[in-house]
């Protein structure tokens, strides 16, 4: 796959980006060596690798969902919450309506 310079230029202008003609010619060949290489990327056999996520081996610290983990911030407590809205409609806050 190779890319002219009026495609070169019609990407740049998608991209707002204003080049002039000896940016362009410049731009030409260095895009076809990136294809080039994306190409040689495809040709390589994968087929016994496992997709990774990251290079890294990598571990999600977890906790367990426990409510009265911690007794100041755990559940129960919706009425001592509520007690500092300024508005308070069925157990939840109240907020003015911003849509009409």
């Amino acid at each position: 796959m190779s890319v002219t310079r009026e495609e070169v230029a019609k990407i740049a202008s998608l991209a707002r980006i204003k080049m002039g003609d000896e940016e362009l010619d410049r731009m030409v060949p260095e895009l076809n060596n990136i294809l080039d290489w994306v190409e040689q990327l495809g040709e390589v056999d994968t087929s016994g690798v496992e997709p990774m996520t990251a290079v890294i081996p990598n571990t999600l610290r977890l906790r367990d969902d426990v409510v009265d983990a911690i007794p100041e911030t755990s559940g129960g407590r919706r009425d001592d919450v509520l007690a500092n809205a300024p508005v308070a409609e069925h157990g939840f806050f109240g907020v003015p309506k911003v849509i009409e």
